[in-house]
């Protein structure tokens, strides 16, 4: 009997030699010889997965056990029919802040798309919610030094990400074909691989919805403000520091000490100085956060996220609108700016600052693609162009940041307003009853709640799946792990809703296992083992290793 280790697919067609096995009982097979059986449950999010794994494809999977135990070493009449192979499932791959693209292969498993389709599907899963923080982060860097460091991490991101996608090619004698990065994890490094890289996804995911739980209050706040003093005819004067005229500016927190423990709202009073009955129950950090438990925890435990896909497009027009809107702030606001290069004024910043390990931590999440660049590029119809697709793509991405975090840089009123009062989230820079800026509240509010419960459920396929073996494994579990996430939104929205701090320290902490170390270790390995390991190429990836624990390191000391 043969080894149950040995593939059930042969890989052999008429008028083929067959290729010895490896030492690991896997054979040499050429991607299109055999279609994917099983799709690993983090990548789908399509139909019920306890009900499609464990009837159907139980059958499928004894049949074609079967098929491999009647075929021998050189026998080629009992090879598994093409009716026998059930047809590729889709695929939607998810960037931690970002947004699902879906991915549909061909019959033979081979990629169809495009260079240009392949370029837009890494730019629209990158691009995310730190978006809204990169103007932030140029202001604690300092103007000048914030551009370089965008340039130099949009580079760095860059290259371990070619790392990431060139890791299943250093594997000999197997067939990486259907391999992830985790798989990669763990043939170099076993059950810590598999369960250290299940941790960091973890915590880009969950640090995510933390972000998109600060954000939806924010959004819902403001957005349920506008409309009722639009329907009630208030007329709201705000005591924020902040310019005259139809595109007012709001510099929320003129007290820098307490910037980080309160939010905007709790330094704005109404015509009369008084709160009524609709601030009370209407409060950003006290109330808001908890009618959104009504809303998002009942989609948090639908068994199939594929209602909640069809929506990810919004990612698209919510981004696209972001650049509209600074483009026609900026044509109305005009540039201020002056070049303080080690010294802050009034209203202006230095242009080189201590703090800049906040921005590359909000950077590192912001370039973060590397725990789905392969699933992105499988379907690349030439794959001879994926780096050249891959390097286009972060260029793309460096740009729209670039013009973004410059020109609200730019244009912030400094006179009257000081550079220092650029919010984590810029939009937070222009009041509720700025019409432009509501649409693009009511547009990512949207959006958001659309994207939450599909992170919600990666993260329930991926923990649930490793440690039940099923994604589903009860209503109590999953309720359990839900009320958790829940419950941590909930507590940061209320006491902590700076998203700036929040993407930096889960930048930083996922980045430092999928940006830094992995890629470089499982690189200076590869090389190692075959002997092409120089001393230059392992000064080079030790130094991305110690950056990437500085950068874990300076989050916690600014």
């Amino acid at each position: 009997m043969e080894d149950d280790g040995k593939p059930l697919l042969d890989p052999v067609r008429a008028g083929e030699s067959y290729v010895e096995a490896d030492q690991n009982g896997f054979d040499s097979l050429d991607p299109k010889s055999k279609r994917p059986f099983y799709v690993e449950p983090r990548n789908i999010v399509d139909e019920d997965m306890q009900e499609r794994v464990s009837a159907e494809a139980s059958v499928m999977n004894s049949r074609m056990q079967y098929y491999s135990r009647l075929t021998g070493s050189s026998d080629r009449l009992l090879i598994p029919p093409d009716h026998v192979i059930p047809a590729p499932d889709e695929i939607y791959v998810y960037s931690p802040l970002g947004t699902a693209f879906k991915i549909q292969g061909n019959a033979d498993g081979s990629g169809k798309n495009p260079s240009i389709i392949t370029i837009f599907a890494i730019w629209n899963t990158m691009m995310g919610t730190s978006i809204l923080s990169i103007p932030w982060g140029i202001k604690q860097a300092g103007f000048t030094f914030g551009v370089i460091i965008i340039i130099l991490m949009g580079i760095l991101t860059l290259y371990c990400c070619l790392r990431v996608l060139k890791s299943r090619a250093a594997v000999p004698f197997i067939d990486t074909s259907s391999w992830e990065f985790p798989d990669v994890c763990k043939y170099y490094f076993g059950s810590f691989g598999q369960w250290s890289s299940l941790a960091f996804s973890m915590v880009s995911l969950v640090g995510a919805m933390i972000v998109y739980w600060v954000l939806m209050s924010n959004f819902l706040f403001n957005t349920g403000k506008f409309i009722y003093n639009y329907v009630h005819h208030v007329n709201v004067t705000d005591t924020d520091v902040g310019t005259n005229g139809t595109d007012r500016v709001i510099c929320p927190f003129p007290n820098k000490e307490h910037h980080a423990n309160h939010s905007a709202d709790e330094y704005m009073t109404y015509g009369n100085n008084t709160e009524d009955v609709f601030d009370q129950w209407w409060h950003k950090t006290k109330t808001v956060p908890l009618y959104l438990i009504i809303l998002l925890l009942p989609l948090l435990n639908f068994k199939s996220a594929s209602f909640f896909a069809r929506f990810t497009f919004l990612g698209t027009v919510s981004v696209a609108y972001l650049i509209i809107l600074v483009t026609l702030k900026a044509a109305r606001l005009g540039f201020h700016l002056e070049f303080h290069w080690f010294h802050s004024t009034d209203f202006f910043v230095p242009e080189f600052r201590s703090l800049f390990p906040q921005f590359t931590g909000v950077l590192t999440l912001a370039f973060f693609i590397h725990n789905c660049v392969i699933t992105l590029l499988k379907n690349n119809k030439n794959q001879e162009n994926n780096v050249r697709d891959l390097s286009v793509a972060y260029l793309l991405v460096g740009l729209t940041y670039l013009y973004v975090g410059i020109l609200i840089f730019a244009v912030f009123p400094s006179p009257p307003l000081s550079k220092d009062c650029i919010e984590p989230n810029f939009l937070d820079n222009f009041p509720s009853s700025d019409i432009l800026v509501f649409i693009a509240r009511a547009c990512l509010l949207f959006q958001m709640s659309t994207v939450y419960p599909l992170l919600g459920y990666l993260v329930r396929v991926q923990l649930m799946g490793q440690i039940f073996g099923k994604p589903y494994p009860s209503v109590f579990h999953v309720m359990t792990l839900n009320l958790i996430i829940v419950g941590a939104g909930v507590l940061m929205a209320r006491f902590y809703p700076n998203i700036g701090s929040i993407i930096r320290y889960s930048g930083a902490t996922c980045g430092l296992a999928y940006v830094f170390v992995f890629p470089s270790v499982i690189h200076m390995i590869s090389l190692h083992r075959s002997g092409q390991l120089r001393w230059p190429s392992a000064v080079f990836h030790s130094f991305l290793i110690v950056l990437g624990i500085a950068n874990l390191i300076g989050q916690f000391l600014m």
